[in-house]
């Protein structure tokens, strides 16, 4: 295992024991809706790192964001629904898809044709989720 995946595994870990039987009191009682404010407040710190340019803040900030999509991961885990591997296998297979121009044979050259066929892929896919069976 290279040392991204064991520090990814670490965090992992301090999660669960946080939420575990002898775990955090504040962790264990939240929820989706108690942690809304702190996603929001994260992302916001997020954005005023990278205007900063401050490269030890953005790392402070990004891990804060990162940790809490791995809280809502627990949580939904924890509710039966999904959990941190499900989120990784569903985004990774979102950008393969959304990459064609990278992982089959079709062929871009420009930023703008990218962007056009993102959000194409984006429309189609939405398009297809839409319709209903009948």
């Amino acid at each position: 295992m290279d040392d991204t995946s064991n520090s990814f595994n670490k965090l992992i870990e301090t999660l669960n024991t946080l939420m575990g039987d002898n775990g955090c009191p504040w962790d264990k009682v939240q929820t989706r809706e108690s942690l809304k404010p702190y996603l929001v407040e994260e992302t916001y710190e997020v954005l005023e790192a990278l205007d900063e340019n401050d490269p030890e803040k953005i790392t402070d900030e990004l891990g804060d964001l990162l940790y809490q999509i791995l809280f809502h991961s627990k949580l939904s885990s924890l509710n039966g629904e999904f959990d941190i591997k499900d989120v990784l296998n569903n985004l990774n297979e979102k950008m393969v898809r959304r990459h064609p121009h990278i992982f089959k044979k079709v062929q871009l050259n420009t930023p703008v044709q990218v962007i056009e066929q993102w959000e194409e892929i984006k429309k189609k896919r939405r398009t297809k989720q839409t319709k209903t069976p009948y």
